[in-house]
């Protein structure tokens, strides 16, 4: 679909009329052009901006209601499962493998640097807690995704279309952990806006964005994919040999961390052997058919973990088949399927709501499907109840790990 943009900001100041006393020309030129960018930043940031904030309403109303109900403060309820890790993180990292009975046991390497820097930095800048600039940045970052992905689908969708399937992603059950520490609205920030400047062809800033994302998590290495396939597009369409500039700075926030890491503990497989002692989390082609197999089998019996999974497998495979069928746009579809695929294959993580959320393609293509009449409000109801369903099962169980 084509759409109109707006007209680009004039790059020359004009000239100064001779005679005339008081401001400055250029001072009055880069106001005005200030003034122009602001409200810019307004009409597209406005209305994701509201829709987010009527997500962060219900999350913190459940989680307060939750904590009410169990006893406890409403930190207390957010304070877990990763967030204590990335709170941790801010301390810094180990300068050896912590090892016991010859296994390598959690220790902070597992979590990628960018919030860590993000939370300690703020925390030095201002009378904030660790804590509380931790909730601050997730917060902020989850707002930051959310304009990301309005802008990206408007790109490709029209407004009408990214004002809806906003609301349905920022809905969706695993935004939850926007109100938590978690790299996820990083993540998706570098990502949509990455993705966004593909589309128009802008080759460092996607790169600029993917390195920010590839700082924070390595699922962002997805990210690569699209990059690499339009740069491949325009050098064979056009010998656009600019193009190289995103697949090639879009990594590096990865590599960047992992090289550090080398050099830091001695051993190139520090974060790897992290995440199989600590965690137990590796890749395997197995492990869906391990979770598909064993639920089918037992039903009733199997584990919480399991049921997430299983149910979180479904909801890929009929996203993508909806994405394929629907011509999402192929640097879209390619963080998209690279994402999920990742997601199904890394044990024992999976493709629960949170990594599905990381994963976003996927919930814009079925946003994208029903976004229309009385599909488009089942879609609404559905995805609020399972957002607070899921959001209370989370912070008043320790169940299921998001």
């Amino acid at each position: 679909m084509t759409t109109t943009h707006q007209p680009r900001f004039a790059t020359t100041v004009p000239r100064p009329v001779s005679g005339v006393v008081g401001r400055p020309e250029w001072a009055t030129a880069s106001r005005e052009a200030v003034g122009r960018l602001a409200v810019r930043i307004w009409r597209a940031g406005w209305r994701p901006g509201l829709i987010y904030l009527v997500s962060r309403v219900v999350v913190l109303l459940t989680m307060s209601i939750v904590a009410g109900i169990q006893g406890g403060s409403l930190g207390g309820r957010i304070d877990r499962w990763d967030s204590v890790w990335y709170l941790r993180a801010t301390a810094g990292y180990p300068h050896h493998l912590p090892v016991a009975h010859g296994h390598v046991l959690a220790n902070t390497l597992a979590f990628f640097p960018a919030l860590p820097l993000l939370i300690r930095g703020l925390a030095a800048a201002t009378p904030l807690s660790a804590f509380s600039a931790g909730v601050t940045i997730s917060s902020l970052t989850g707002l930051s995704a959310t304009i990301g992905i309005w802008l990206l689908v408007r790109e490709y969708a029209g407004q009408r279309a990214a004002n809806r399937v906003t609301l349905l992603f920022a809905l969706f059950p695993g935004s939850f952990v926007f109100s938590m520490i978690y790299s996820e609205g990083l993540v998706i920030t570098g990502v949509a806006f990455g993705l966004f400047a593909l589309l128009r062809r802008r080759w460092v800033l996607a790169g600029i964005a993917g390195f920010v994302a590839s700082a924070a998590a390595p699922i962002a290495l997805a990210f690569v994919v699209s990059c690499a396939w339009a740069a491949l597009v325009a050098i064979r369409r056009d010998r656009d040999w600019r193009s190289l500039a995103a697949p090639v700075l879009a990594p590096l926030g990865s590599v960047a961390y992992l090289a550090w890491t080398w050099q830091h503990i001695g051993t190139a497989s520090a974060f790897t052997q992290t995440e199989r002692g600590g965690w137990n989390s590796f890749l395997s082609i197995a492990y869906p058919l391990r979770i598909v197999g064993g639920l089918l089998a037992h039903p009733v019996t199997s584990f919480a973990n399991q049921r997430v999974v299983f149910f979180g497998i479904i909801f890929v495979v009929l996203a993508l088949v909806v994405a394929l069928r629907d011509r999402q746009p192929s640097v879209v579809l390619a963080y998209g399927a690279t994402a999920a695929i990742l997601a199904v294959l890394t044990a024992p993580v999976g493709p629960r709501p949170r990594i599905i959320l990381d994963a976003f393609p996927l919930i814009l293509a079925l946003g994208l499907r029903y976004r229309e009449g009385w599909k488009f409000r089942l879609a609404t109801i559905v995805s609020l109840g399972a957002l607070v369903g899921f959001t209370a099962y989370q912070i008043g169980s320790w169940a299921v790990f998001p």
